[in-house]
């Protein structure tokens, strides 16, 4: 195997993300689903933007949110995804070149604006999105490029690419050309809701091209099929995935071959918004992973990372992450 260039290459919806505060009257008025993630049309989007209140704009994206972590701590990265060109096109390229982040798909001239993401925080530091795709649907095989990919140790890949078809099929591109040049695969589950519309082709990626899975309790607990948080890790343990599991407060286990690693939650001074935290989890843990650091202490970073952004609004480290390396 060739030395690897890249440590890690996120493959993902490249969306902008708008936050802004709100309260739980502005949800329920607006018909917001707290804590949700709600798929909206183009216009929706316009709608509830010109409602909402002042707003933080950043590029953004779970694939993208990981890989500017992961260059936050100093790895290198790399990330795939499709903006147009135009105004929040150009805002998130230059975003996340910003950040340390290799960023080289070519926009499109044509179709859908640049997806958003209209993050709505509440006192209690529960984020609930509303996410108009646009242009990151029309992300295809074509714009998986074969060196990038057999160049990282890495390939990181989101679940909500399995919703457009087109993805689908750059998610697939992507996963064997990483198998054949002897790389590893890693698939975050992305959210329960998306784990429930694709849970047997779930199943199938994880027992076939994926060396690395990420969830969440809740997504595990979907997968599985299963009430019981023990009864997902030892389904999983019968499986030759690494899986890294979050669970919040309760802080994060990693069932791997040699064992069940138990890893606690980092201190945090007050929680402020979670937007970004299992992002960054998967960001510090894939920094220690692809550094030769054992799977407690790439837990451990992962952890640190995840306390930092939900200490501050937005799912961008506001120190740099090497810091806490």
């Amino acid at each position: 195997m060739t030395r690897a260039d890249c440590d890690v290459i996120g493959i993902g919806n490249a969306i902008v993300d708008v936050l802004s505060q709100a309260d739980d009257d502005f949800l329920a008025a607006n018909g917001i689903e707290k804590g949700a993630m709600t798929l909206i049309d183009a216009a929706r989007a316009e709608e509830l933007y010109g409602r909402m209140g002042p707003g933080l704009e950043i590029s953004g994206g779970s694939a993208a949110n990981t890989m500017v972590g992961l260059a936050s701590f100093g790895g290198r990265a790399a990330y795939i995804g499709k903006v147009r060109a135009d105004q929040l096109g150009a805002v998130f390229a230059h975003d996340i070149r910003a950040a340390g982040v290799r960023f080289a798909t070519a926009p499109t001239t044509t179709g859908a604006p640049t997806a958003r993401c209209l993050i709505l925080v509440t006192p209690d530091a529960q984020r609930s999105m509303s996410t108009f795709l646009g242009a990151c649907v029309e992300l295809g095989p074509e714009d998986v490029v074969e060196a990038e990919i057999a160049g990282a140790q890495v390939t990181y890949l989101e679940g909500y690419l399995w919703d457009p078809p087109q993805a689908k099929e750059a998610f697939r591109k992507a996963a064997g050309i990483a198998g054949r040049a002897g790389r590893k695969v890693a698939l975050s589950l992305s959210d329960p809701f998306c784990v429930h519309r694709h849970r047997d082709e779930f199943l199938d990626l994880v027992a076939g091209p994926v060396d690395i899975l990420f969830a969440n309790e809740q997504e595990i607990l979907a997968l599985c099929g299963t009430s019981s948080f023990d009864d997902a890790v030892a389904r999983l343990r019968a499986g030759k995935t690494l899986a890294v599991l979050t669970r919040g407060a309760l802080g994060a286990v990693v069932v791997a071959a040699d064992g069940v690693h138990a890893v606690p939650a980092a201190p945090v001074a007050a929680v402020v918004d979670t937007t970004g935290a299992g992002d960054l989890f998967a960001a510090g843990f894939l920094y220690g992973y692809t550094h030769g650091r054992p799977l407690p202490e790439c837990a451990g970073l992962g952890a640190r990372a995840a306390a930092e952004i939900i200490g501050h609004v937005g799912a961008r480290p506001q120190v740099p992450l090497a810091e806490l390396a």
